[in-house]
């Protein structure tokens, strides 16, 4: 993986995990929706920053040249 790859990939990490951090603060504030689609859209941030910690740690590991499991 190129350095340049690399630095794109950490750039979408972070973008993800900032949209998602803020919609999560947002819907701990919202009280106009009700309490299922808040905590779909919860559940929702949750997988999709677990992806981007993943993508982090795969991202990491190939420009440290480690070996993949």
């Amino acid at each position: 993986m190129t350095k340049r790859q690399a630095i794109f990939l950490y750039v979408v990490v972070g973008w993800t995990v900032w949209v998602w951090a803020v919609l999560v603060r947002n819907m701990l504030l919202d009280h106009q929706h009700g309490v299922a689609f808040r905590a779909v859209h919860i559940t929702l941030a949750v997988i999709s920053i677990a992806f981007a910690a993943g993508t982090w740690r795969i991202v990491r590991r190939l420009r440290r040249g480690q070996p993949r499991d």
